[in-house]
């Protein structure tokens, strides 16, 4: 069995499937944890950079498992697997690939985007997914690992969270409201604050965190 570590290993866990395609691969060892430990039955590689799709073709060989060289969805057909996932790029990364062919976007998607979480969550409110999971993995920074199912109606982690907010930090980890998410949440509004010169995306940042403080520290209080 490879070795994940925490980040992945919380991912693999979101992951129950026939078919599970990962994209951006690297060197397969996801596929092949989900592989031998019987979480999925067939497994597809997408890489776009020769080395890594090299590595996870031959992690795979002898795994009910195949690497195919491209660009994101462009390697998968619709209908062809049951689930999805992206992990360790940008947000915005993310949202490109997943909006650049929707119609082959699995009904189970699980992302760990590396930062701008705020992209991945408004694709999936204007792409008709619903949350269903999400965790925060504390390693050299905080790795956001969120689940999403495709559903209609608005999705309900968003009741009763002020909708900014909750794309910003996520409406699962607001409604747990961890300590160690909130002094995570404290940190960073301290150190906005000692900041001068703050740019327009980071004071609305800080005027989000202190809205989402405040009203900790109300329910706190009550």
């Amino acid at each position: 069995m490879p070795h994940l570590d925490l980040r992945l290993k919380t991912v693999a866990k979101q992951i129950q499937a026939n078919c599970h395609v990962d994209i951006g691969s690297d060197h397969g060892n996801l596929l092949v944890s989900l592989l031998k430990s019987g979480r999925i039955q067939m497994g597809i590689a997408i890489e776009n950079k020769r080395q890594p799709f090299e590595n996870s073709r031959y992690a795979l060989i002898e795994l009910a498992g195949e690497a195919r060289f491209a660009d994101g969805l462009n390697g998968l057909a619709a209908g062809e697997a049951d689930s999805l996932s992206i992990c360790g790029v940008g947000g915005g990364s993310i949202d490109a690939i997943l909006r650049e062919h929707p119609e082959r976007v699995p009904p189970k998607v699980v992302l760990q985007p590396n930062r701008d979480e705020k992209l991945v969550r408004r694709w999936a409110i204007d792409s008709g997914y619903h949350l269903v999971d999400e965790h925060i993995v504390w390693g050299h920074w905080p790795y956001a690992v969120m689940a999403f199912q495709s559903a209609s109606g608005n999705d309900p982690a968003y009741y009763d969270e002020d909708q900014e907010a909750a794309l910003m930090f996520g409406p699962i980890n607001l409604k747990r409201s961890t300590p160690r998410f909130i002094k995570r949440l404290n940190e960073e509004r301290q150190y906005l604050l000692n900041l001068e010169g703050l740019s327009d995306a980071s004071r609305y940042r800080l005027e989000l965190l202190q809205k989402v403080l405040h009203r900790k520290q109300d329910e706190t209080n009550h």
